[in-house]
Formats: C-alpha cells, sequence, structure tokens
C-alpha cells in the first residue's frame, strides 16, 4: 500500500524501499519539459535551426548545380626590354678640328713665359752693356714701351734680376740698377777661383785629349765676338765657353752656380767706362784659345798658371 502526504517542499512516496522524497525543483523542471513536448506535438512550436559549416557548402555552385572549374592564373605581361639609352651628342668642342688645307701655316703663339724669358735676356743684355746705368731707376711701363710689351712681362723679368741681385726694388717707383765697386767685384773673383779652378784642374788629369779638341769651337768663338768689341756679344760667349768645360764634371748644380757667378762679374762697375775695349776683350779670348791648347796637350802646369791668370783678371 502506497501513501504520499505533500509536504511545503516536496511530495513524499512510499514503495518497497520506503519512503523517496522529490525536490520541488525537479518536479517544475518536469512540468516544463512536459509543456514543451505538448507544444510540438500540435506544431506551436519550430525546430531549432543548426548551422551548417559543411566546407561543400561554403563553395559557390555553378549554373546547373557543378562547382565551377579552376579559372587558370592570369599570364604574367611582358614588358618591353630596356632601350639602350642614347649618346648624348657630342659638343662643339669634342667635334675634331677640321683638317687645315694644303700649304696653311699656322700662326705662332707667343707663350707668356716665352715674352718673358725675351725680355729677361735683353735686360741682362742691357746691364751688360752698361746701357742700364748703375744707380738709376727704371719703371715697368718705361721699359715695356721700349720693348713694345706690357708693363707685367717687363715687372716680372725685373724681379727675377733683383733676385739675382743685378736690381733692387724701389716702391712707386721701379727698379734701380745696383752700383758696385772694385770689392764687390774681386770677390765674386775669388769666389769664382775657389769653384772652378780645382774642377778644371782635375778635369786637366782625367779627360782625355779628345774630348778637349771639341770645345775647339766655342774658343774660337770668344775671339770672334771679342773682335767686334761688343762687350755684351762677348758675354754671352765667354760664359758659354766656361760652361761647357765645367759640364765634363758631369755635376749640373756645379755649371749652374758657375755660371750664375760668371754673369754677376760681367756687370760693369760703378765710376768705370760701360765698355771694355775691344784690345782688352781680346786679349781675355786668348786666355780661352791658350788654356785649350794646354788642356790637349796635358801641361797641367801651364793650366795651372792660365786659370790663376784667367780668374785674376775677373773675366
Amino acid at each position: 500500500m502506497n501513501q504520499g502526504t505533500q509536504g511545503s517542499t516536496g511530495t513524499e512516496n512510499t514503495g518497497i524501499a520506503g519512503p523517496v522524497r522529490v525536490p520541488q525543483q525537479a518536479r517544475a523542471a518536469d512540468a516544463d519539459a512536459a509543456r514543451v513536448r505538448q507544444a510540438r506535438g500540435q506544431g506551436g512550436l519550430p525546430e531549432p535551426q543548426v548551422e551548417r559549416t559543411r566546407a561543400a557548402d561554403a563553395v559557390p555552385k555553378a549554373r546547373g548545380g557543378r562547382p565551377p572549374a579552376e579559372q587558370p592564373m592570369p599570364t604574367p605581361r611582358v614588358l618591353p626590354a630596356e632601350q639602350p639609352m642614347p649618346r648624348p651628342r657630342a659638343s662643339s668642342a669634342e667635334q675634331p678640328l677640321p683638317t687645315p688645307p694644303a700649304g696653311h701655316r699656322a700662326r705662332p703663339v707667343v707663350q707668356r713665359a716665352s715674352v718673358r724669358g725675351q725680355i729677361l735676356d735683353a735686360l741682362r743684355t742691357a746691364l751688360v752693356s752698361g746701357e742700364l746705368t748703375p744707380g738709376e731707376v727704371y719703371s715697368a711701363p718705361v721699359l715695356g714701351d721700349r720693348f713694345g710689351v706690357s708693363a707685367t712681362p717687363v715687372r716680372e723679368a725685373m724681379q727675377q734680376l733683383a733676385l739675382e741681385g743685378a736690381v733692387e726694388v724701389v716702391p712707386n717707383r721701379g727698379f734701380r740698377v745696383v752700383e758696385r765697386g772694385a770689392r764687390e767685384l774681386a770677390e765674386l773673383a775669388e769666389i769664382r777661383a775657389l769653384v772652378e779652378v780645382p774642377v778644371m784642374l782635375r778635369l786637366a788629369r782625367t779627360v782625355p785629349a779628345e774630348r778637349w779638341a771639341e770645345l775647339r769651337p766655342l774658343a774660337e768663338a770668344t775671339v770672334r765676338a771679342a773682335s767686334t768689341g761688343s762687350r755684351a756679344t762677348y758675354a754671352e760667349a765667354d760664359r758659354a765657353f766656361h760652361r761647357a768645360v765645367l759640364a765634363l764634371a758631369g755635376n749640373a748644380q756645379l755649371v749652374q752656380i758657375a755660371d750664375d757667378l760668371h754673369r754677376r762679374a760681367q756687370w760693369p762697375l760703378t765710376g768705370t767706362p760701360t765698355s771694355r775695349g775691344r784690345a782688352e776683350l781680346v786679349a781675355d779670348a786668348a786666355e780661352h784659345t791658350a788654356l785649350l791648347d794646354a788642356l790637349i796637350a796635358g801641361d797641367l802646369d801651364v793650366v795651372r798658371s792660365l786659370v790663376a791668370e784667367h780668374f785674376g783678371g775677373a773675366s
């Protein structure tokens, strides 16, 4: 016999094993589930829709229900090959110069250095001849008019003479020719003897006679220059002979230093005639030929005597 007593929190059932107590919340949930089943049976609630997630459903369908065929990859566009850059046209400066017609003679181009050198040689000649008087001041523009050139190459040549000791700079005026006396000339002669005499004596013992014979034309040139009576003409021939003798030593610095001393010794002295007499020049040139004869003969005593006499005369 079963008996059920309803309490405040649930229903008490009795069975073989004894009474079972059912909670009120469970009984309410069962009632809700029963009502849902009854409503569905009557068509009141729809079935829940489940979202389709298959991969096949995500593929779009082509017409007719078939999946679309794979489309071929587009062919990439081929860019045109790079064209070489056009070579720029050569400028007029790069164009080859036209060939001058046959028989055409180009005009000589006078370089500035050449003009300066020519003016320097002319001024040195004027110094030796006494044309430029010691103690006088000369301006570059005046000398430029005299030589038919601008003042610039004259000024540059005079600056070179100032370095050599021939002239001195006078600010805002020009250049003054240096005045020299007998003492300065004697000092130059002594220095020349110290430089050249030992070299000549050494060469007299080592240089063969045929090499000395090659200098005969230069010795004879001094004789011809002396016969003209021109101090400037003789000065050039005199230095040329001495340079050739010293060149046999094979020392270019020696030749340069000795030639510079020789040039200074040729400048005229203050208060003396501006030119040596013809007889004096001829006698000096004769010493060259006599010295050369002694060198060819290998006579060292005569060479020593002639060298001392030659430099003692400051020639």
